[in-house]
């Protein structure tokens, strides 16, 4: 089942997605919550009932007619309002590549446990538009990522027991303004600034039974389940990363583990997986350049469209616009 959150009148509303037409829930079953909060809230009782729609519409018990064409409304984030937003560290291709650019070794604590870190979740955004102040366009760069969503209430969750909070996946793009970082993370702290401007997901959330059919086995010594994604990113048309959900080292089982310990999570929070290996200008320019002294490193401009594809999670479309603001904050440093 894929759902979809999408605007009308001033407000998100949820709906499923169905040979490319959107099914409100109001239209699938009256006791449905109308909004994705409100479905990830009583998540056991709503999946089941827009299941159950779902096959209605299949079966013609529900007409077409019923349906909204997805290109005649707004798209929002599937998850407009998330309760948080955690970003993991899950490929161990890309960690080992950006630590060979920088040539530093792989540090073995990678291997050890799952890390990750928060980011700003009141700029969580969906298809369309990313709006980026002067000091975002320097070394701009995308994050070719896998998020979930958590469906039901858990503290200290075992990883054996994780994959039952996931209320599905989706395709995340974890906005990097790369000059920001850097400079902020030699005092130790952030990414912060360098990332809390846009973080996008979406098209639309994906239910783990339609997933069913891209399950592998999960890598030797890890727990959880394991999918066979192909993962590609295009930048105006041009295919620039290409990677693999079944190669992330950590699985969402064993992250949920170590996020929930002496915490709780809560339906509504997102988390994405991390940078899948060739995933981000970024680790591309340093190969690069470590290949070729005279490589020139790429970054995203205003104008350029991003098109980020995973097998069975669908397409996801931005464009980089500038705001008009000339504000930065590189301007007002301190002198030393």
């Amino acid at each position: 089942m894929k759902l979809v959150s999408y605007l009308t009148e001033g407000h998100d509303r949820v709906a499923i997605l169905v040979d490319g037409l959107l099914y409100d829930a109001e239209v699938l079953h009256p006791d449905l919550p109308t909004n994705m909060s409100m479905f990830l809230a009583y998540w056991e009782d709503s999946y089941s009932m827009a299941l159950a729609g779902e096959m209605m519409i299949k079966e013609g018990k529900i007409a077409k007619s019923k349906g909204i064409a997805y290109d005649s409304v707004t798209i929002l984030a599937p998850v407009p309002f998330p309760t948080s937003c955690r970003d993991g560290y899950a490929f161990r291709q890309h960690v080992e590549a950006a630590r060979r650019n920088r040539k530093v070794p792989m540090i073995p604590e990678f291997d050890q446990y799952p890390i990750f870190y928060f980011t700003n979740h009141h700029s969580i955004q969906g298809p369309g538009d990313i709006q980026c102040m002067p000091d975002h366009l320097e070394k701009l760069d995308f994050e070719l990522e896998v998020a979930i969503v958590i469906s039901k209430p858990g503290r200290n969750i075992r990883a054996e027991d994780a994959d039952e909070y996931i209320g599905g996946l989706m395709i995340m793009n974890d906005m990097s303004a790369r000059r920001l970082q850097m400079e902020e993370m030699l005092l130790n702290l952030g990414p912060a600034k360098g990332k809390d401007f846009s973080t996008v997901i979406g098209p639309w959330l994906v239910t783990l039974d339609e997933l069913q059919q891209y399950e592998v086995p999960t890598k030797e010594g890890h727990t959880g389940k394991s999918f066979n994604l192909r993962m590609q990113c295009r930048v105006n048309g041009k295919q620039v990363s290409d990677g693999n959900m079944k190669d992330m080292d950590w699985t969402f089982a064993e992250i949920i583990e170590r996020a929930s310990y002496g915490v709780n999570l809560n339906p509504g929070d997102v988390i994405g997986s991390g940078t899948v290996g060739t995933g981000c200008f970024l680790e591309l320019n340093g190969t690069g350049k470590l290949n070729d002294p005279n490589y020139v490193e790429q970054w995203l401009q205003p104008g350029d469209v991003v098109e980020m594809e995973v097998d069975g999670l669908g397409v996801l479309s931005n464009t980089i616009v500038q705001e008009e603001d000339d504000f930065s904050l590189f301007a007002r440093k301190k002198s030393v």
